[in-house]
């Protein structure tokens, strides 16, 4: 008799569903997604392997991003950002953006904030019908300014807006107009 497949840990079960989330919100950018569990440690354990370079701004996150075994680097080449409550724009100086031919090397940037409150913002593009909007407050000022100005699509980074143990996404190929 054929054993049936391996049964899912509690830990690999809950990266499972994170993982879900999150590729649920990047396809429909702007609608807010449940994760299993509060803050950073559930996409970490769902984004980040041994492969991967990881830029972590808050300390707090370090012992979950180094199980993964993942190399901690400098933000310019980070293949995901970590930036907690970034109150400054610096870490995205330095932001990998990929290029017209590997628009996959740029980064993810993972930060907290608070959503459905604060600034409205009308979201047009791919995975959308017709625009969605999205209220957001906690995130760095000059945040969307400094976004558009980075993104030339293809190349630019894909944002994750975290809030306790909810998330939306914003694609690189994601407009955003402040209402």
């Amino acid at each position: 008799m054929l054993a049936g497949p391996p049964a899912f840990t509690e830990d690999e079960a809950q990266a499972n569903a994170a993982f879900d989330a999150l590729l649920w919100a990047l396809s429909r950018p702007g609608q807010i997604r449940a994760l299993p569990t509060q803050g950073e440690a559930s996409l970490i354990a769902a984004l980040i392997d041994r492969e991967c370079k990881v830029f972590c701004a808050d300390p707090l996150l370090m012992p979950a991003v180094l199980r993964t075994g993942a190399e901690i680097s400098e933000a310019d080449r980070a293949d995901h950002l970590f930036l907690g409550d970034a109150r400054d724009l610096s870490a995205l100086e330095k932001l990998r953006l990929g290029s017209d031919l590997y628009p996959d090397e740029g980064a993810t940037v993972i930060l907290r904030a608070r959503l459905g409150e604060g600034q409205a913002l009308r979201l047009t593009g791919p995975g959308i019908d017709g625009a969605e909007t999205l209220k957001v407050s906690g995130v760095p000022d000059g945040l969307w300014q400094r976004r558009a100005d980075l993104i030339r699509y293809p190349m630019g980074f894909e944002l994750i807006l975290l809030d306790g143990d909810r998330l939306a996404a914003l694609p690189r190929s994601t407009q955003v107009e402040v209402l």
